[in-house]
């Protein structure tokens, strides 16, 4: 495997897991950083912003500024700005995510569920990890698209791994809404979208041939560098497991046992 201009690394299972960097993570990187790839990280979670992922993974060890970091949040707030600045939105999501479009100028709508008048205001209903989701939001989502608003999503991961399982994800916000609507979402900006990949690009101010992406998630990492154009490699140490790559019909170009063996391979090319 050759040395990459361009590394994305996926966060969750491939840097770390929980709060505790994974075996040779820091040092890859660091050797990474001083041999001149240029690393972004890379994750699916609109739970936090990317100032909170950075932090994060300065407290682990690894310093790295905001900008380093690329989540589904800021690649949703960014499109919007480009295709609706300052559109008026309601959003079925969480603090971070609301926080970000409101600083990004846009209009967040709260109307009553089944009140009549306001939902022709709202121009967009973004569909997003929410543990506050309910029927009201249902509601106001349904009149709201009804009314002829627009249906986005940050992501559509259908759960979230945790230490005792996992958390259901935007898919089932997205699943909810597309049910009782008929309607199915319009754009996901998330992994494996292609706009994540032209955020991930222009960030690096690279070709996608110069880049490859390291992730542990077949459908969302892979497949997105794969149709983008980059190498692509997974990690066993998150949720593929080799029993699960062997049945999958999707083959990224390396197979890593860790984040450490992506050095190895480097070395050895």
């Amino acid at each position: 495997m050759p040395l990459f201009p361009g590394t994305v690394l996926d966060l969750d299972g491939t840097v770390y897991l929980g709060d505790a960097l994974l075996p040779g993570a820091r040092r890859t990187i660091e050797t990474l950083r001083a041999a001149g790839s240029r690393v972004v990280f890379l994750s699916n979670k609109p739970l936090q912003t990317r100032a909170d992922y950075a932090a994060k993974l300065t407290r682990l060890g690894v310093p790295t500024p905001p900008d380093e970091v690329i989540n589904s949040s800021w690649v949703l707030t960014h499109w919007l700005e480009q295709e609706a600045p300052g559109a008026a939105l309601f959003v079925v999501g969480e603090p971070p995510l609301l926080a970000e479009l409101q600083a990004a100028g846009f209009r967040l709508t709260q109307p009553s569920a089944g009140s009549s008048g306001r939902f022709g205001e709202i121009q967009f209903v973004v569909a997003s990890f929410d543990r506050t989701f309910d029927y009201r939001k249902l509601q106001i989502a349904f009149d709201a698209i009804r009314a002829g608003a627009r249906f986005i999503a940050t992501n559509a991961d259908r759960y979230c791994p945790t230490s005792t399982g996992g958390l259901p994800d935007a898919a089932a916000v997205i699943g909810a809404i597309e049910g009782c609507t008929g309607r199915q979402v319009e754009v996901v900006v998330g992994k494996p979208s292609p706009i994540t990949a032209r955020a991930i690009l222009d960030c690096l101010q690279l070709p996608a041939s110069e880049c490859i992406i390291v992730g542990d998630r077949l459908e969302t990492d892979i497949r997105m560098g794969q149709e983008a154009g980059m190498a692509t490699a997974v990690v066993l140490t998150g949720v593929t497991t080799p029993e699960y790559l062997a049945a999958s019909d999707i083959r990224p170009d390396y197979v890593l046992h860790s984040l450490a063996e992506l050095l190895y391979a480097a070395a050895g090319s």
